[in-house]
């Protein structure tokens, strides 16, 4: 019997890419027919308790997916026993991933993009300091990985 994978996605806040990461995985998992546990988690504390950015929240209705109750938290040591998959949406957060990550953790580590062929080593751009478009990017970056990671997981 196969267990549910669970995956978290960190990003620095979680509330911009992480949120948006999680709620793209959920989506792609459930048309895949794939049973899945899914949260997101930020490196750093300056949003815990808080809901997704604005911008977040509206670039994820607009594809038909409320993440307006989900909020934001610190990535923990717990985390590392508790998921599959813990992916990060760029370098900085791969290396505070690390620095954190347990000696003995048996969870996978990954970048987000590195999932997908062809974009290796590409980062999902922070798109707090953009406008609308930057989010959108944002969505179609962390879609494409999300669909990626749901492939392997068949």
């Amino acid at each position: 019997m196969m267990t549910t994978p669970a995956v978290l996605f960190v990003c620095l806040g979680n509330i911009c890419r992480s949120p948006l990461a999680e709620a793209a995985f959920r989506d792609a998992a459930a048309r895949a027919g794939v049973d899945v546990t899914a949260d997101s988690a930020g490196t750093a504390d300056y949003h815990i308790g808080e809901q997704p950015d604005p911008r977040s929240i509206a670039t994820a209705k607009r594809y038909g997916i409320d993440i307006s109750h989900y909020r934001g938290r610190q990535l923990a040591m717990d985390d590392f026993d508790r998921f599959d998959w813990i992916v990060g949406m760029d370098r900085s957060n791969m290396r505070d991933i690390e620095r954190l990550r347990p000696a003995n953790s048996r969870a996978k580590v990954a970048m987000l993009m590195d999932l997908v062929p062809g974009r290796e080593g590409a980062e999902v751009a922070d798109p707090w300091y953009g406008g609308e478009d930057n989010f959108i990017y944002t969505w179609e970056d962390v879609s494409r990985g999300a669909e990626a990671l749901v492939a392997m997981l068949r």
